[in-house]
């Protein structure tokens, strides 16, 4: 079989069922951390994997995101093996709870470990016995009966379910020592690879620390998120209650055709929660300037909407600025390393009159609006003015609402700071988290192909870019908010799987990003599809997504 490697560069021939671990020693491929998997023909696969026709190989280590992913998943596999070695039997269980504070909140089933470090030590260390043993993850493909007897008798039975709902016949799982388990995804070759990690107390469960991706051999740095963790723990209350904490009782749901219920009951809760916050805004009494801020495809523009709608209700009067009429003119706008213009860039706006037109408002003065036009480069005026009196409040949202140095001429007693994102608070099943940025991804990929001309490829290709720009400029302020916004829905995915795979599905092999939209059909095939989407009301956020909402844009 002839293959060719992207690492060395070299085209060679290799017997039929030589495995990736003979052609990395063969051709002495080094990185400078140790590959814990390839793209084959840009579809990932294990070091396991045994070629049989022609490849084109790409081996990758943990700086790779999909080596990331790999990494972790096999971490937690380890973590749930220590957790069943110090905790015998079958009746304790550790659970994924949500990503914060930098680490991966996990909680014991049954047991609070709020003060009871000594515990999560003994688990630590134990992962550190099972690291060092080195021990292989084991993969077995069986019949899917058989995986639904073994997730019965270890008592994970929200596995069961879904594959008691899966139409396909077998399945591979893995095994580590005698525990078995499944994953949405591949693991490492064996716990020896998992050398950097911590594992602490964080509130009544325990937070597991991986490697920072571009530095592997540090941890990404605690950052207490309070205010996160708290949105987060209220939503479990909410999917708890709706019965629809992971995939399988979702996809119950709409087998039982409760999907109309779910929608109606998801929709009221955001409904009250924004009506909420404009009860908060209006009770405060001096509030001049609300800001909101979020990453991309939160559905911020429809929240700020929303808002002004329920502050209307208050008795207040909204009126929305766009902080996209604030951009210097091109010729100052700051560039990145590459030369590029940095629109993400704080620098990019002009906050000097952006503070000084919010405190003249303040003063009871009128200003005059500047808008920017994005074909020319430059800001204009064409005669609109604003105004205040003593009920009037504005509402800004972008991705620097939340960063001080936007407001820092404006007194602080007059703001209102709302952080808004799609926080998914369903999982595959307590093994396997769905990643709330999968859940804006897909958000975004229908957005740009229904309202930006963009292809999926476009949409992918942007994606790490747009993660960094985050990473810079809106999460680091995130606990500034005076309060937070969760703008996922629990219905959501099973809506959006019918917009998004025939996307997915058009990107052919030869796109390095082939890899990314087959994961990301993986994820959609646990799901089975609502058709209802005429019971979706026109104001909802998944509106600005899929369209035929009443709020104009």
């Amino acid at each position: 079989m002839k293959i060719i490697c992207k690492n060395t560069k070299h085209t060679k021939d290799y017997e039929f069922g030589t495995g990736l671990h003979e052609i990395i020693k063969d051709q002495k491929i080094k990185r400078t951390y140790p590959i814990i998997g390839a793209l084959v023909d840009n579809e990932l696969e294990e070091l396991s994997y045994r070629i049989i026709k022609p490849h084109t190989i790409e081996f990758i280590d943990i700086t790779h995101i999909d080596g990331m992913r790999m990494y972790f998943r096999s971490l937690y596999f380890v973590l749930m093996k220590a957790v069943k070695s110090i905790y015998k039997g079958n009746e304790i269980d550790v659970m994924i709870e949500h990503s914060v504070s930098k680490g991966y909140f996990c909680q014991l089933s049954g047991i609070d470990l709020t003060g009871q470090s000594e515990q999560v030590n003994a688990i630590k260390n134990k992962m550190l016995e099972i690291i060092k043993a080195d021990i292989p993850f084991q993969k077995k493909e069986i019949h899917n009966t058989e995986a639904i007897e073994i997730f019965e008798k270890n008592n994970y039975h929200e596995k069961a379910l879904l594959f008691k709902q899966s139409p396909s016949l077998y399945t591979c799982i893995y095994k580590l020592g005698n525990l078995y388990d499944y994953f949405y995804g591949y693991l490492a070759p064996s716990t020896g690879y998992l050398k950097i990690f911590d594992l602490i107390p964080l509130y009544d469960g325990m937070l597991l620390k991986v490697p920072n991706r571009s530095k592997p051999n540090e941890l990404l740095p605690f950052v207490k998120q309070d205010k996160m963790f708290d949105i987060l723990d209220e939503h479990k209350n909410w999917v708890e209650i709706l019965n629809t904490a992971n995939v399988g009782r979702l996809n119950q749901q709409i087998i039982n055709k409760n999907e109309g219920e779910l929608i109606k009951i998801s929709e009221a809760l955001h409904g009250k929660k924004i009506a909420e916050i404009a009860d908060k805004i209006k009770h405060k009494g001096n509030v001049k300037l609300i800001l909101v801020a979020g990453p991309t495809s939160s559905g911020k523009t429809t929240f700020s909407k929303r808002l002004a709608v329920q502050l209307k209700v208050a008795g207040l009067k909204p009126i929305q600025i766009s902080l996209d009429n604030y951009f210097v003119n091109r010729e100052q706008t700051p560039k990145d390393e590459n030369g590029e213009y940095d629109f993400e860039a704080l620098e990019a706006l002009d906050t000097k009159t952006f503070n000084e037109n919010i405190n003249n408002l303040k003063e009871g003065k009128t200003i005059d609006m500047p808008q920017f036009s994005f074909e020319t480069g430059e800001r204009y005026y064409d005669g609109t003015q604003l105004s205040a009196d003593e009920d009037t409040v504005f509402i800004a949202e972008g991705i620097h609402a939340l960063n001080p140095e936007l407001t820092s001429e404006i007194d602080d007693s007059i703001k209102f700071k709302v952080y808004i994102s799609a926080l998914t608070q369903i999982g595959i099943d307590g093994h396997n988290r769905i990643s709330t940025t999968d859940n804006r991804l897909i958000r975004r990929i229908i957005r740009d192909h229904k309202y930006r001309n963009y292809s999926v490829l476009d949409t992918l290709n942007r994606w790490e870019s747009v993660r960094r720009g985050e990473e810079k400029n809106i999460f680091p302020f995130q606990e500034e908010a005076d309060i937070m916004f969760n703008s996922a829905l629990l219905y959501e995915l099973a809506v959006l799987k019918k917009h998004a795979e025939p996307l997915l599905k058009d990107v052919n092999q030869k796109e390095p990003m082939h890899a990314e939209a087959k994961r990301l059909l993986k994820l959609f095939s646990y799901f089975k599809h609502i058709n209802i989407e005429e019971e979706i009301p026109p104001t909802s956020i998944l509106r600005e997504f899929l369209g035929e909402s009443t709020f104009h844009y």
